[in-house]
């Protein structure tokens, strides 16, 4: 006890060894106080900050997503709460994306945090044994130099999805134009994207090489239907039967449900040598454009013909072609 109290126990801290000295009476333990007591209680104490610190980063992220997840609805979309049970279906199906989107960015999130948190942690626990940290953070710049350039792609790709998931640009189940694919969005990861066209073809696009999107189904969809008829046609009267075709289909109760406003016959959109077209505009719901549109066509080609309002005669080039073709 003398000795260590004339400082005969060799320790840089003196209080901790004095204290194991006074409790052990040992001298090794008190001259090894620092490697066997003082350091593992620095790392244990590093190592539980780092995991309660994680916990507290992922609850708050949670609630910060959850909140998003459950916000209110656009306000394109207001109008569908009213109309039926199928727009009340359309309302589930953007709350269903809205809580896919904040899912995946929540999980992009809480891993950045883990990463950042963890590394911090590894980076206190090896300066706590003593390791010169100054190779390992230069080996790490040179390769991660590296891994940069050799895997900039990837990363362009990486934080090209974020953005589009964040953003909202596109979900699952719309129809997208991405330039050399066009299909239906079967499935938005952080770094491809996999759609399906018309033929059955499924496209994988990288996310960074998607430089511009047009979304057909994002909100509502407009119906445009272009009719021709011929020069010497009553046009007036044919913008009439236009508009009540569309207003006697709206009336029913299967296509009301899906017309989000009234249908408009906008009248003479373009005259060409051919003809006349007449132009009648519709808003529907994203999921129902294509068979509001093929259930209109259909029904003004029934009405025209029932009115004998006239499509176009053929050019005399082409008549004069099949006539001689048909011989």
């Amino acid at each position: 006890m003398l000795a260590a109290d004339e400082g005969a126990v060799d320790c840089a801290d003196y209080w901790l060894c004095q204290k194991v000295y006074d409790w052990s009476g040992m001298d090794w333990l008190a001259e090894n106080a620092r490697t066997l007591i003082a350091t593992p209680a620095r790392i244990l104490l590093v190592v539980v900050l780092a995991v309660v610190a994680r916990g507290l980063a992922h609850r708050a992220l949670r609630r910060l997503t959850d909140r998003t997840a459950t916000g209110a609805m656009p306000t394109i979309l207001r109008p569908l709460r009213n109309r039926s049970a199928q727009a009340g279906e359309a309302i589930d199906q953007v709350a269903a994306r809205r809580t896919q989107r904040a899912e995946a960015i929540g999980s992009v999130l809480r891993s950045f945090a883990s990463i950042v948190i963890m590394g911090i942690a590894v980076v206190l626990v090896l300066g706590e044994l003593g390791i010169n940290l100054a190779p390992i953070v230069a080996s790490a710049g040179v390769v991660g130099v590296a891994l940069g350039f050799g895997a900039q792609n990837l990363i362009k790709d990486f934080i090209a999805g974020i953005g589009i998931i964040l953003e909202d640009q596109y979900g699952v189940g719309d129809v997208v134009d991405l330039g050399e694919a066009i299909g239906t969005v079967e499935a938005v990861g952080l770094r491809i994207t996999r759609l399906r066209d018309v033929n059955g073809v499924v496209w994988y696009v990288r996310n960074g090489e998607v430089l511009r999107v047009g979304n057909k189904s994002q909100g509502f969809a407009q119906v445009v239907v272009d009719m021709p008829v011929a020069h010497d046609t009553d046009l007036e009267r044919c913008r009439a039967v236009m508009q009540e075709v569309a207003d006697a289909m709206v009336a029913e109760d299967q296509w009301g449900e899906v017309v989000l406003a009234e249908p408009e016959s906008l009248g003479v959109e373009q005259i060409t040598a051919e003809g006349v077209f007449m132009r009648l505009v519709v808003r529907t719901t994203n999921a129902d454009q294509w068979r509001v549109g093929r259930e209109l066509r259909m029904r003004l080609k029934e009405r025209f013909v029932a009115e004998g309002i006239r499509t176009p005669v053929p050019l005399l080039g082409s008549s004069a072609g099949a006539g001689s073709g048909s011989r």
